[in-house]
């Protein structure tokens, strides 16, 4: 007897949900304090009641431009603030049934953020998560004075937790954010040669606490050669 199979089937491209997004909102801003995390993210959380207990939320911190045209993105947290073109975007990280309210929510409110006016325009974009290989994150929380490698290992074991097996990683610059309570402190984080359902899986859970203040989001990367090349 002969079982005899002329072509077989190819399996279907990964499709990206799209039950969680990132909804980009333009802002009219010229100018925020450097560090804005804990003022940004009262001022969201005051606007949407819910966005706290959310799971899936996150707040995407602001940033300037870190070079261009001879300018650097300044690093005095006490004295230099950020100057924002006018295609800022203030995103959020939320699913998709939330959008509608969030929306309703922050449309048309301006925000006192350290003295400085945040007012939300309109809802602009919306975006799946990337499926490229390469994810980075600008601020993992962590703790003060951690060594590199310890930091790298308590990732790569947080990444293994979520099922992603880790094959390459690097670690660089550290941050420290203001808060009532105290400082907090940051890594930078990015993660190579994913699959695409794992770079998917990373952006939905991200990396640690601290989301709704910026913390542990992860976005596309161009690649971790260059980035290499430039250290």
């Amino acid at each position: 007897m002969l079982f005899w199979e002329e072509e077989r089937e190819e399996a279907a491209p990964y499709q990206v949900p799209d039950d969680v997004l990132d909804v980009g909102y333009q802002v009219d801003c010229r100018t925020l304090p450097l560090d804005h995390a804990w003022a940004l993210a009262r001022a969201v959380s005051e606007a949407l009641p819910w966005f706290e207990e959310e799971p899936e939320a996150g707040l995407h911190l602001i940033h300037g431009a870190e070079s261009g045209n001879g300018w650097y993105r300044p690093e005095d947290v006490e004295h230099e603030v950020l100057h924002l073109p006018r295609r800022t975007r203030l995103y959020l990280r939320l699913p998709k049934t939330r959008i509608p309210e969030a929306t309703e929510g922050l449309v048309g409110r301006t925000f006192d953020i350290d003295g400085h006016p945040l007012r939300i325009v309109r809802q602009a974009s919306q975006r799946r998560f990337s499926p490229l290989s390469t994810l980075f994150s600008r601020h993992v929380l962590t703790r003060e004075g951690i060594e590199e490698r310890e930091f790298l290992q308590w990732a790569a074991d947080a990444l293994r937790a979520l099922g992603i097996p880790v094959r390459k990683m690097m670690s660089g610059r550290t941050h420290a954010f203001r808060t009532p309570e105290g400082p907090l402190f940051t890594r930078t984080l990015m993660v190579a040669d994913l699959e695409p359902e794992q770079a998917v899986e990373l952006q939905r859970h991200g990396l640690g606490e601290g989301r709704k203040m910026g913390f542990g989001l992860f976005l596309p990367h161009k690649g971790i050669r260059p980035v290499k090349e430039g250290r």
